[in-house]
C-alpha cells in the first residue's frame, strides 16, 4: 500500500478492509467491533463536525483521554479534516493541561469522561483560545453551550455540508507530506514541556520502515493498552497496525490487560520494559512457590531455551538432540506460559526505555520473542530496532533503512532521516540547540555502535554523574542492574559532586512480603518492612551481588529504602514513567543527606 500522508493511509485502509473488524472494544462484558466502513462513517462525521465548528486545516485540536477505541476515531477525524492533533496525557494535572492547551493554541478539546472534563473546566478561564469541549462519554448530558458529547457533536447538518461542498475524499486529499500532523509535548523532566512538531511524512516513513522489519501482516491482531498520547503506542500500536489492516483490541484498563490478553489472543503487543519486569517477577514468584519437581523442570526448560537461542543468534543450526529437547520443553513449559498470554503471541515490541539484557534473555529462553527499539518523540519515534532474525541482547537493534546514526566525539548519538521532527513549536532557539551545524539531531543519549551495526545505549548525556574526584559515571547501567533484582522495583543512583555513589531504592514489596512470609514473619506496613533488619540485610546482599560487574568507583556504596513508589502526581515520574531526578532528589533530600553523613 502506497501513501504519503496519514490521512491518505487512513482512506486506503478503510476502503481495502471495509468489511473487516478493525477496532474491537469491550462493553457490558462483551467484545464489540467496528469495521472499516463503520470507522470511515464515524471519522467522516467527526471531520465534518470539526469544519462546522470553525476548525480549519492546521488548527490545533487536543485529545485528553486514556487509551480506548474512541481515541483513534477522534484522532483520525482531526487528521482527515486537515487539523493537528495535540495529545495530552490523562494523568496530567490541570495546571499542566492549561499550559499545553495555551502553548499549542488549541481551539477544541476531546475529553474522555467527566473526570477529565472537570480538569479542563477548572482551568477554562485560563485557556485563551479554547472554545469547545467534546466529551467522548455519550452518557454525559449538559446544557452548557460549549460542552457537547460525541454523538451530539457528530449529528450531520446536511444543509451545511451541501452549502460548503464538504466531500470527505477531497478533504483528505488536501493534506501534504510536510503538513503538521501532531504536536506531542515532551515529558518535561526539566522546565516546561515542549511541543514536538511531527509531520505526515515523519510518521508515514517511520510506519513503513517499522513494518518492513517487523513482518506485521493483515492477519495479526494487536492489544492496545499503553497511552495513545505517547508517540510509541500512537505509531506502533495505532497507525502501524491500522495501515496493515490488522485487528486492534483496546484493553478495558491497565488493570485488565492480563485478562483481556487471554480473551482476545493477540499476536503482537506493544509494551514498556516495566511490563516485562512485572511479568518476570510474577512468574518467578509462582515458580518459586511450586514443588521441587516443577522448579527443576522449569530450570531445565529455561536452560534448553537459552542454549537453543544462543546457537540461533550465532547463525548456526541447532543439533537434532537440542531441537528435540526444545520441542519437549515447549510442550511441558513454554506452551503453558504462552497460553496464559492468549496462546497466539508472535512477538512483543518493547520501547520507551532500555530493556534489561537479563529480562530479554529470560523471555527469549521461554520462546517469547521481544523486539526492542530505540528512539525519541522527536524521531517519530523509532531510530533503531531489532529484527526477528537480528536480535542482540542488550541492544535496541540496528538503524531503520531510512535512518542514519553516528556517534559524536563526546559519545552522543546523532541521527538523520525523514522521521526527524520539524522542530519545537514556537521555539526556534530550542530547535537550533538540538541540531548540529550539519543537520544531525542530537538525541541527548550516550552510546556506541558495534562492528555489526548494533547500537548500545549507555546513558543520558545530561544525567552523567561527576564525583568529587572527577570520575564520570553513567547512572543508567547501575539503575538497570539494581532493578534486575527480584526485590528492587525502582532505583535512583546519586553521586554528583559526592565522594561515592549511593542509591534510593523502592523495594518490590510483593516479593519482599513473600520473602518475609517464608521466614514466618508478617509485617503490616511498607514503613515497617523497610526498617526490618532481615530486609535491610537481604537488600544489601542484592546490591553487592549486582554491583560486582562494575568498577569500584562505579559501585553503589550505600542505599536508602523508600516506603512508596516514585509518583507522577508528585512530579517524580513523567507520564511515560521516566524518573525525574531533580524532583526525586528534592523530595527525598533528607534521606540522601543521611547517606553522606560522616
Amino acid at each position: 500500500m502506497t501513501y504519503n500522508t496519514i490521512s491518505e493511509m487512513f482512506l486506503n485502509t478503510v476502503k481495502q478492509y471495509s468489511d473487516k473488524k478493525l477496532f474491537n472494544y469491550k462493553k457490558n462484558n462483551n467484545w464489540n467491533s467496528l469495521t472499516g466502513s463503520d470507522i470511515m462513517s464515524i471519522v467522516e462525521k467527526i471531520s465534518f463536525a470539526l469544519h462546522r465548528n470553525d476548525i480549519r486545516p492546521q488548527d490545533k485540536v487536543a485529545i485528553l483521554s486514556a487509551t480506548n477505541y474512541r481515541w483513534p476515531l477522534c484522532d483520525y477525524g482531526i487528521i482527515c479534516s486537515g487539523a493537528v492533533t495535540v495529545t495530552i496525557y490523562p494523568t496530567l494535572l490541570p495546571d499542566q493541561i492549561v499550559h499545553i492547551i495555551n502553548d499549542s493554541d488549541s481551539k477544541m478539546i476531546f475529553v474522555e469522561n467527566e473526570i477529565q472534563l472537570e480538569k479542563v473546566k477548572s482551568v477554562l478561564d485560563s485557556c485563551k483560545k479554547l472554545k469547545t469541549i467534546v466529551v467522548m462519554d455519550n452518557s454525559l448530558e449538559t446544557e452548557e453551550k460549549y460542552i457537547v458529547n460525541l454523538n451530539t457533536f457528530m449529528i450531520a447538518d446536511k444543509e451545511y455540508n451541501n452549502d460548503n461542498n464538504l466531500n470527505f475524499e477531497n478533504m483528505v486529499s488536501h493534506s501534504k507530506p510536510d503538513d503538521l500532523l501532531t504536536l506531542i509535548y515532551t515529558s518535561g523532566t526539566t522546565g516546561l514541556p515542549k511541543g514536538v512538531m511531527l509531520t505526515h511524512q515523519n510518521l508515514a516513513t517511520n510506519i513503513k520502515d517499522v513494518q518492513e522489519i517487523s513482518t506485521i501482516e493483515k492477519n495479526d491482531s494487536f492489544l492496545s493498552f499503553l497511552p495513545l498520547s505517547h508517540v510509541l503506542e500512537r505509531m506502533a500500536g495505532h497507525f502501524s497496525p491500522f495501515s496493515a489492516g490488522c485487528s486492534i483490541y483496546y484493553a478495558e484498563s491497565m488493570e485488565t490487560v492480563a485478562v483481556n490478553m487471554n480473551e482476545v489472543s493477540p499476536s503482537i503487543v506493544i509494551c514498556v520494559p516495566r511490563f516485562f519486569e512485572k511479568m518476570y517477577n510474577k512468574l518467578m514468584l509462582s515458580i518459586n512457590s511450586s514443588s521441587v519437581i516443577k522448579r527443576s523442570l522449569f530450570k531445565w526448560a529455561l536452560q534448553v531455551g537459552k542454549d537453543y537461542t544462543n546457537i540461533i543468534h550465532a547463525g548456526y543450526k541447532p543439533k537434532f538432540i537440542l531441537s528435540l529437547k526444545k520441542n519437549i520443553a515447549s510442550k511441558l513449559i513454554y506452551s503453558k506460559i504462552k497460553n496464559k498470554l492468549g496462546g497466539n503471541i508472535r512477538f512483543f515490541i518493547s520501547g520507551g526505555a532500555p530493556l534489561s539484557r537479563n529480562i530479554a534473555e529470560f523471555f527469549s529462553s521461554l520462546d517469547l520473542m521481544i523486539l526492542e527499539g530505540y528512539g525519541l518523540t522527536e524521531t517519530s519515534p523509532v531510530l533503531t530496532a531489532s529484527r526477528p532474525d537480528k536480535i542482540r541482547f542488550g541492544s535496541p537493534g540496528i538503524p531503520l533503512s531510512n535512518v542514519d546514526i553516528k556517534i559524536a566525539s563526546d559519545g552522543e548519538i546523532l541521527a538523520k532521516g525523514p522521521n526527524i521532527m520539524k522542530g519545537y513549536y514556537k521555539s526556534p532557539n530550542l530547535t537550533d540547540e538540538v541540531f548540529d551545524d550539519d543537520g544531525w539531531f542530537k538525541t541527548g543519549d550516550i552510546g556506541e555502535i558495534d562492528q555489526d551495526g548494533f547500537l548500545k545505549i549507555t546513558d543520558r548525556k545530561k544525567s552523567l554523574i561527576v564525583t568529587s574526584a572527577g570520575k564520570n559515571i553513567a547512572p543508567a547501567p547501575l539503575e538497570t542492574a539494581l532493578t534486575s533484582s527480584d526485590y528492587i522495583e525502582q532505583a535512583l543512583v546519586i553521586g554528583d559532586k559526592r565522594n561515592y555513589v549511593s542509591a534510593l531504592l523502592v523495594p518490590d514489596f510483593d516479593n519482599i512480603v513473600k520473602f518475609l512470609s517464608d521466614r514466618g514473619k508478617e509485617l503490616s506496613s511498607n514503613e515497617a518492612i523497610i526498617e526490618h533488619l532481615d530486609v535491610i540485610d537481604m537488600i544489601d546482599q542484592e546490591v553487592n551481588r549486582v554491583m560486582q560487574k562494575f568498577s569500584k568507583t562505579e559501585q553503589v556504596k550505600k542505599v536508602a529504602l523508600i516506603s512508596r513508589q516514585f509518583l507522577i502526581e508528585k512530579g517524580e515520574m513523567t507520564p511515560k514513567m521516566s524518573i525525574v531526578r531533580k524532583v526525586v532528589e528534592s523530595n527525598f533530600k533528607d534521606k540522601i543527606n543521611n547517606l553522606y553523613e560522616v
